[in-house]
């Protein structure tokens, strides 16, 4: 087939997506609003760049002159939108068929609540063949919008488990970071304030007064980076913490397995976020806030905690009782890694997709 994706090249999960069809022989075209593409996408893809006008008013309408016209250029069998503001609408004025969106979460979320654009995000989802997501509290969303529930499927972005799995901790890269031979606690969200940081910095303190020993490993970047410093440095706490800056795609097993603890303080998510599948897949037990559909995922008790928002004493309690216990943090590693190969799979659930692609091209043809 010809598969045609409209949205930003440049997030990994644009890129996964992209990349499981390319290999499975599917000629690939990605056509950017505006973004210039990494190299990466650029080796699986033909990509295009829709040049930014300087008038903010007036991209839409750029925007989806351009796509037109790309559009009838390529002429692919499906054309995918990711995000359904502002590209959704967009798509749903082009009119090409099969038209597929895939909504991200606050696209979906916050248009909810607005009275502006709840109407045109209803508009653009109803004028798609196919709107998938990768949560039930999403879907429930849409439809409370309107949206025709024959229209949407339940489809993970997926965790490639062959690549994030257990295995041996990187000796060299414990004694860098030095934290051979210390528990490990690791956040990965970014230092944004829709993710909380400050309330796993607020428990650091509180592990320390049980684990004297634990570190913390923190991932990430984002505008809240100086404040949340200065917090470990007011607290004390900075030899417990190593802020390790953005991770890799590619070195981020690594980073995982040397990991006793993954802990996400999110206040809001879509789906299961990626970085804590990700952990999951690798067998670190998780602790993640009570959100959406994240108890979907994480069984209280059962295969990781679940914890209240802003809540860092819970969280300290979890994470000491983790540490402490270690054939319950294995076991609840080894039931987490399950879950995400049954149902996270990024294998199986882009096979679902290429088979909808499938149907979907076939019937646009037959009409």
């Amino acid at each position: 087939m010809r598969i045609c994706f409209f949205g930003n090249p440049n997030s990994v999960h644009s890129y996964r997506w992209a990349k499981y069809f390319a290999n499975k022989g599917h000629d690939i075209f990605w056509i950017s609003p505006g973004v210039e593409s990494n190299s990466d996408m650029r080796r699986i893809a033909d990509v295009h760049v829709i040049k930014k006008v300087s008038i903010k008013v007036l991209r839409p309408l750029f925007y989806a002159i351009h796509l037109k016209r790309i559009l009838k250029e390529v002429s692919p069998d499906v054309f995918h939108v990711h995000q359904v503001w502002i590209g959704g609408l967009i798509g749903a004025f082009i009119g090409f068929q099969p038209y597929i969106i895939t909504a991200w979460g606050s696209d979906v979320l916050n248009a909810e609540k607005s009275w502006l654009k709840k109407p045109l995000v209803r508009f653009a989802l109803n004028r798609a063949d196919l709107v998938t997501c990768d949560a039930y509290h999403m879907r429930n969303a849409m439809l409370r919008m309107g949206v025709n529930s024959s229209k949407i499927q339940i489809i993970c972005f997926g965790v490639e488990v062959d690549k994030f799995c257990p295995g041996e901790r990187n000796k060299e890269m414990e004694k860098k970071l030095n934290i051979d031979g210390f528990p490990v606690v690791i956040s990965l969200r970014s230092f944004k304030p829709v993710y909380d940081v400050e309330s796993l910095i607020n428990a650091v303190p509180l592990v320390r007064n049980d684990i004297p020993s634990v570190k913390f490993m923190i991932a990430g970047e984002g505008p809240l980076e100086g404040k949340l410093k200065n917090m470990t440095e007011f607290l004390g706490i900075s030899e417990s913490i190593r802020f390790v800056g953005s991770i890799s795609h590619e070195e981020l097993p690594e980073y995982l397995r040397l990991s006793d603890v993954y802990v996400s303080t999110s206040l809001s998510d879509a789906g299961i976020s990626a970085s804590t599948a990700e952990a999951m897949a690798c067998a670190v037990a998780p602790v993640i806030t009570d959100f959406g559909d994240n108890g979907k995922w994480v069984e209280d008790g059962s295969n990781g905690f679940t914890i209240p928002l802003k809540s860092p004493k819970v969280l300290a309690e979890r994470i000491v009782q983790l540490i402490r216990d270690k054939d319950k943090r294995q076991r609840f590693g080894r039931l987490s890694r399950e879950i995400i190969q049954e149902r996270n799979n990024w294998e199986k659930e882009m096979g679902k997709m290429e088979r909808l692609y499938q149907k979907f091209a076939y019937e646009c043809r037959e009409k």
